[in-house]
């Protein structure tokens, strides 16, 4: 079940400016009704919950908490979710792409109670139900070759294991210390030694890059970059090729282990490779006996909408899947999933994980699956993933400020800029002050990108154009607001 209006009932929020409630400043958008009533609450002050947050919990959890105001969230369902002063927000960032058929989902929410009641936790040394259902169900969304599965706790966790079984391109797979060599950005790396053996190349970036083009992503929306690429050749394409050619050849040894890659990036900002990249890299490094993983933490399980897994949309196969997020909507798992001959191998010594596989995390997952088909969550990724793309072009000519609006489905970057000419990123300040402002008429969107620059949107998959329409109302106020003020 999806808040909102039916398609008899639709009405086209952005073109209304009404006051929603005394909760949210009088020039809002009007918000999208819900017929969800969210219990009152009644628990710890937010003031009393701050300063546990300051003063108990590690700096880092301060460190990352978003908006000068924070928010504190005490209720959710599907796309919308509630703060300890009883307002309504529409969530397009799921607990960082995690939430993927929504929050507290009817369905999911009555599989885990069901499990909960039956069984919560083995570990591996006994074999459950849960387990081997899900796994052959996972299994089925796979190609052939991609039919071993070992599950985790989480992505960082399956990116770990995928390097134990077998670094990189400019992307994030992960927090941990081997994981940290995957990733390159220095935001999230620590001054220590990490990821031994892991190397990056260029990231080709279309927009922000050396290189890119009108014609070079598998989008909507192209960039704003000009080219004189004839059809079915990427200039673009050649050059990031070519570097990574280079890298291969001065940085490594003749044989390479393996390449990671996020289909589309994640915390990068949504950036998208040119059309053929991975499938030109994958060959380049299975010349030099190494194996290629997919990275789906965030764009799997149908989020890109064209695709259940977002290298199909590349024309590749991987060697290796590894999997979190989204698999159990919000509950902490994640999965390695690759071919036979290297689950062999990898079988040859002894790896084992307490939690991994529980018939609780097992059995949410197995109902994500089932929802994920039930209530046709891809296509709506794809429907209202290719409206908002649409519609934030529009916003891109009308804003200077907009440099790019890039993704493919639910999974959205729009890139801030100084000016169009320079693509200078914006600076953080006026970051800081759209996305608060967007905060404060009812959305939560997330942030991406090497500067901070990038707003990224990643909904769960169960948001209606009327959520969309609403959300692009309060994100054009936004920009008008700070425009002015500048």
């Amino acid at each position: 079940m999806v808040c909102g209006l039916t398609t008899l009932h639709r009405v086209h929020w952005k073109l209304l400016w009404r006051k929603v409630s005394a909760a949210y400043s009088p020039d809002c958008p009007q918000m999208p009704p819900c017929d969800f009533k969210a219990e009152e609450y009644k628990g710890m002050s937010k003031d009393r919950i701050m300063e546990i947050r300051k003063h108990r919990c590690n700096p880092m959890v301060m460190k990352v908490t978003y908006y000068n105001k924070p928010v504190c969230l005490t209720q959710g369902y599907m796309q919308w979710l509630w703060d300890t002063d009883g307002r309504r927000y529409l969530d397009l960032f799921a607990g960082i792409a995690t939430v993927s058929v929504g929050h507290c989902h009817p369905k999911v929410t009555e599989a885990a109670e069901k499990q909960l009641r039956c069984l919560w936790h083995t570990s591996n040394i006994y074999m459950t139900t849960p387990l081997h259902e899900y796994t052959e169900k996972l299994t089925a969304h796979l190609p052939d070759q991609l039919k071993v599965v070992y599950l985790t706790n989480s992505g960082s966790e399956a990116n770990d294991l995928a390097m134990l079984m077998f670094d990189t391109l400019g992307s994030y797979h992960g927090g941990s210390p081997q994981t940290l060599g995957l990733t390159s950005y220095a935001a999230y790396k620590y001054p220590i030694a990490n990821g031994f053996g892991c190397h990056t190349t260029m990231c080709p970036d279309v927009f922000r890059g050396l290189w890119g083009g009108s014609h070079c992503r598998d989008s909507p929306v192209q960039t704003i970059r000009q080219c004189s690429c004839d059809p079915g050749c990427c200039q673009a394409n050649n050059m990031y090729i070519e570097q990574l050619k280079e890298v291969l050849a001065s940085s490594v040894p003749s044989r390479i282990a393996g390449f990671f890659g996020e289909p589309i990036q994640g915390v990068g900002g949504a950036v998208q490779y040119p059309k053929n990249y991975l499938k030109e890299a994958y060959k380049l490094v299975r010349e030099r006996g190494g194996v290629c993983i997919a990275d789906e933490v965030q764009t799997g399980f149908g989020r890109t909408g064209s695709h259940f897994w977002g290298f199909e949309g590349h024309g590749v196969i991987p060697d290796m899947v590894t999997m979190a997020k989204g698999i159990a909507n919000g509950f902490p798992m994640g999965a390695v999933i690759t071919t036979q001959e290297i689950a062999n191998s990898f079988a040859k010594g002894i790896h084992f994980n307490t939690f991994s596989g529980s018939p609780l995390a097992c059995t949410i997952a197995s109902s994500v699956l089932d929802t994920i088909r039930e209530d046709g969550t891809q296509q709506t990724s794809a429907t209202v993933g290719t409206y908002l793309l649409t519609e934030l072009a529009k916003l891109r000519e009308k804003y200077e400020i907009i440099g790019d609006v890039r993704g493919k489905g639910l999974q959205i970057g729009v890139e801030m800029v100084k000016d169009k000419e320079s693509r200078a990123p914006l600076p953080a300040e006026a970051i800081s002050q759209i996305f608060e402002d967007v905060k404060d008429m009812g959305v939560l969107i997330g942030k991406g990108g090497a500067f901070g620059q990038v707003f990224r949107i990643q909904p769960p998959m169960c948001i209606s154009r009327d959520d969309a329409d609403f959300f692009l109302a309060v994100f054009s106020c936004a920009l008008q607001r700070y425009m002015e003020s500048r």
